[in-house]
C-alpha cells in the first residue's frame, strides 16, 4: 500500500508578544514510500493558515490523518478506547504506557484498545523523527498522526483531532478515556465504573467548577479579553484524564464549529459542552480521579483509584509492577 511521507518545508511562528499576531504557513512536500499497514491520505492540497492570535486556534476542518489505524475499531470492536496525546519525540513515554496500564486488552470481559495521538515534529531533526515514527507505527499499529504542528498552543487542535478520529473511525465503541502521558490509570477500576455509567451525554473526571481566565500576560494560561471576554469558564473536566461516552465526539465537533476556540483545551471542551447544554457527570467518588499527591501512597491506594498524576515514567513502572504482584493489595 502506498503511504505518504509528509514533512513541513517551512514553518514561521512569531508569538513573542502576547498581544501580537502569528502566522503558521505550512507548505507540504510529499514523497511516497511503500508501507504495508496504513491507509493513505493522498492529494493533499497546500495548506496556508493565518491565525490572528497565539491564544486563538482554528477548528480543524482541513487537518488530515497522515498516520491512521482506521480498520482497528471496526475489526476489534473495543468497549473502551484509551486515547493518549503525546509529543512526536516522546517514544519513551509511549513505550512505558504500552508496557504498563496501556497493555490491558481485556478487562472484566470488555475489550480495551490503546492509541496515541501525535502532531508533526518540530523543525529540528524533523525528517529523522518522522522516519522513526513511521517505523514505530509499523511495529505497534497504535499511532495516529495529523498534519498540525505539535505544540502546547495546538493542544486544542490535538484534542479535536482525537474527537474527530473517534467520531469517524471508532464510533461503535462505548467509551473513551483521554489521558496524558504522566498519568497512571487503573483500567480495571475505570471499566468497573463505566459498566454502571450513562451510555449517552456522559463525561466525567475531575470537574473544575470555578475556573477563571488568567489576565496575567506572564501566565502559562493567559487569555486576553478579546479572545475570551468572560471571567469564568463553565464547568470542565480537567484535561489530565477524563472519560466520555462515544456519542459525544461528534456532538462536540459540531459545537466546535460555533464556539470560538482557545488554546486551553480542557476549558474549551467545557465551552463546547455548555454550548450543547450537556452537564458533566460527577464520578461515583471524588477519590477516583487525582492530581499530584504530596506523599507516596500504598499499593492499596493505587488499587482503588482510576487515575493519578505521577512525576516520572519510572514511578509508573514501579506502581504497575507492585500492583501486579500476587496477593491482595489491601
Amino acid at each position: 500500500m502506498v503511504f505518504v511521507l509528509a514533512f513541513i518545508i517551512f514553518v514561521y511562528i512569531n508569538s513573542s508578544r502576547p498581544s501580537g499576531t502569528w502566522t503558521d504557513s505550512l507548505s507540504w512536500g510529499r514523497k511516497h514510500t511503500k508501507m504495508a499497514t496504513h491507509s493513505t491520505t493522498a492529494g493533499r492540497r497546500l495548506s496556508n493558515q493565518t491565525i490572528i492570535s497565539p491564544y486563538l486556534v482554528a477548528y480543524p476542518h482541513d487537518y488530515y490523518f497522515i498516520l491512521n489505524e482506521s480498520a482497528r475499531c471496526p475489526s476489534e470492536r473495543p468497549y473502551l478506547v484509551l486515547m493518549v496525546p503525546v509529543a512526536p519525540k516522546d517514544r519513551a513515554s509511549r513505550d512505558v504506557i504500552r508496557s504498563t496500564w496501556g497493555n490491558e486488552t481485556t478487562v472484566l470481559g470488555k475489550t480495551v484498545r490503546l492509541f496515541f495521538m501525535l502532531g508533526l515534529p518540530g523543525i529540528n531533526g524533523r525528517e529523522q523523527t518522522q522516519e522513526e515514527i513511521f517505523e514505530e507505527s509499523r511495529e505497534h499499529h497504535d499511532l495516529l498522526q495529523s498534519d498540525f504542528l505539535d505544540s502546547y498552543q495546538n493542544l486544542t487542535i490535538k484534542t479535536l483531532m482525537i474527537l474527530k478520529w473517534l467520531s469517524t473511525y471508532c464510533s461503535d465503541a462505548s467509551y473513551a478515556l483521554k489521558a496524558d502521558t504522566d498519568m497512571f490509570v487503573n483500567v480495571r477500576n475505570l471499566v468497573k465504573m463505566l459498566l454502571k455509567a450513562p451510555k449517552k451525554n456522559y463525561m466525567t473526571g475531575i470537574v473544575a467548577k470555578h475556573g477563571t481566565a488568567s489576565r496575567n500576560p506572564k501566565s502559562k494560561w493567559y487569555l486576553p479579553v478579546d479572545v475570551f471576554p468572560g471571567n469564568r469558564f463553565p464547568p470542565y473536566a480537567m484535561g489530565q484524564a477524563y472519560a466520555f461516552s462515544l456519542d459525544l465526539p461528534g456532538k462536540l465537533l459540531e459545537a466546535a464549529k460555533h464556539v470560538k476556540a482557545i488554546y486551553i483545551e480542557d476549558a474549551y471542551v467545557g465551552l463546547c459542552m455548555k454550548h450543547l447544554g450537556i452537564r458533566h457527570t460527577e464520578p461515583p467518588s471524588h477519590s477516583l480521579f487525582n492530581l499530584y499527591l504530596r506523599y507516596p501512597q500504598s499499593r492499596c491506594f493505587y488499587s482503588k483509584i482510576i487515575s493519578v498524576i505521577l512525576r516520572s515514567r519510572e514511578q509508573i513502572q514501579e506502581i504497575w509492577k507492585n500492583l501486579k504482584k500476587p496477593g491482595p493489595a489491601c
